[in-house]
């Protein structure tokens, strides 16, 4: 994955179509950054017994901080040396960074064991894992349809409006900073109240504030919107791998964090789509907006069915952690 995403960075830095520009992110997303985060949150959340969402809180949290910051120097390359030098400084900053990290990676115990057993692992969740992954996927295809809209058109949005490319960039930092603690604090939330209630509040946090960005003409009240946004959307993040962790066995997780990976990533690239689309039709970001705040009542509607789902389960009483 560190090879992919360096050797795909440094490709960009010499394209010379669309067609290129589309292949290399392709490469960079599917064999990059999908082989690195799903294995590595399948990982983290059995290394730990007591606390596996604060554990996979600070795991995410990383990406969190680092959407913020890469952006944000990525800007003032741009501006300073040119998008091709850029490009290429990312590749080779980030191939000495992350591969010599690979080798440090090591499986939890508790997949070790539950790879060889021979008997089915217990699991004390009252639905099946098929279910539980139905039930996940359907949910994050719409919230990330909701939450891909500010990340991806927020710094376009603002530009337009006559911010300078470091004042836009500053907001997505922003965004993405408060997404470091929102992380975290999802993960916690999650080891308390459970990992679905801590996916509902954090999704009505992220659903209620997304609808505002293009109202707020005020420096101060859009920063208060990103960190408000950036806080809940990363809420939402880390109780997404935090319902997986509880509701699956050690066995079947890293393919349930691929398969409601893909329907997350799937709904980020639709939601960043149509947010464009939208802008285009309309001239505006208005029905943008509005189309990520409609995606996340409907993720929370799938939510609330799920929970009902799940406490009128015959077993049920049973389970008292999600």
């Amino acid at each position: 994955a560190a090879i992919a995403m360096s050797t795909s960075l440094y490709l960009l830095s010499n394209q010379t179509n669309i067609f290129q520009f589309y292949a290399f992110y392709f490469v960079f997303g599917a064999f990059g950054n999908a082989m690195a985060s799903t294995p590595l949150f399948a990982n983290v959340g059995f290394w730990f017994k007591h606390n596996p969402g604060l554990a996979l809180g600070l795991t995410a949290s990383g990406g969190a901080i680092g959407q913020g910051i890469v952006p944000y120097l990525a800007g003032w390359a741009i501006t300073a040396h040119g998008w091709q030098w850029a490009y290429q400084t990312m590749a080779w900053v980030y191939l000495v960074i992350a591969l010599p990290i690979a080798f440090l990676v090591r499986e939890s115990p508790q997949r070790e064991q539950a790879r060889v057993a021979t008997h089915a692992e217990e699991r004390n969740f009252p639905l099946s894992e098929k279910e539980v992954i139905i039930w996940i996927s359907i949910a994050v295809m719409f919230c990330c349809n909701c939450m891909s809209v500010p990340i991806v058109h927020l710094v376009p949005m603002l530009t337009d409006d006559g911010r300078t490319m470091e004042v836009a960039t500053s907001v997505l930092l922003a965004l993405m900073l408060s997404g470091g603690l929102g992380r975290i604090m999802g993960g916690k939330l999650g080891d308390v109240i459970g990992a679905l209630p801590t996916y509902i509040i954090m999704s009505a946090g992220q659903t209620a504030s997304v609808f505002w960005f293009p109202y707020l003409d005020g420096l101060v009240s859009i920063y208060l919107i990103a960190v408000v946004f950036g806080f809940t959307y990363s809420g939402v993040m880390s109780s997404i791998l935090v319902c997986v962790r509880m509701m699956v066995s050690a066995k079947f997780s890293a393919r349930a964090m691929s398969m409601t990976s893909f329907f997350g990533w799937s709904g980020m690239g639709l939601g960043g789509y149509f947010g464009g689309l939208f802008f285009d039709i309309n001239g505006d970001y208005y029905w943008s907006f509005a189309f990520a705040s409609l995606m996340g009542v409907l993720n929370l509607i799938v939510l609330c069915l799920f929970y009902f789902r799940v406490k009128g389960s015959p077993i049920s009483r049973k389970y008292s952690t999600a």
